[in-house]
């Protein structure tokens, strides 16, 4: 079975409850395509971390855990941040807290508080250019990454017109 894709291997123990469940989990945070057996040194940040959740969520839901994670959507496909999201969604709908950094637009569009660092990374960086829902920083003048949340909170209401960002 060592090799076997989690996505696969799904398949196989569909009759074996215990074994199919966290397989269930690692596939459901886009882990699918990992092989059963893959040595850790293999992993990348965002997989170890979607596989740290993953034993995480295993456990029973208590609510009021702090989840710090860094970029976690790196190197998913849409499909896969989509499944991402329903999970830690699920653990904020627990009563559990899930702080990230994240680029992908489209999560941080999601999210219920967004604090935009900048103006840009090193020693031109660290002030907070813009906090608060995802709307109150797209219209941030100050911030380099409300343009594109602009475009991302107003592209599906908008249906081809992008209304003006305010800049």
């Amino acid at each position: 079975m060592l090799g076997l894709t989690v996505e696969r291997a799904c398949t196989a123990f569909a009759d074996q409850p215990l074994v199919l469940r966290p397989l269930i989990v690692l596939r459901d945070l886009g882990l699918g395509y990992l092989r059963l057996g893959q040595p850790a040194t293999e992993l990348s940040g965002g997989e170890a971390q979607r596989i740290k959740l993953a034993t995480e969520l295993q456990r029973g839901q208590r609510g009021g855990t702090l989840y710090v994670l860094d970029e976690p959507t790196t190197g998913l496909h849409p499909t896969d941040v989509d499944r991402l999201m329903l999970q830690l969604n699920s653990l904020v709908d627990a009563g559990n807290t899930v702080v990230m950094v994240e680029h992908d637009m489209r999560v941080v569009a999601g999210a219920d508080h967004v604090i935009d660092v900048g103006p840009g990374a090193r020693k031109i960086g660290g002030t907070v250019v813009a906090a608060g829902r995802p709307g109150v920083v797209a219209e941030a003048r100050a911030s380099r990454t409300a343009p594109y949340l602009w475009e991302q909170l107003y592209a599906y209401e908008s249906k081809g017109s992008l209304p003006q960002h305010p800049t």
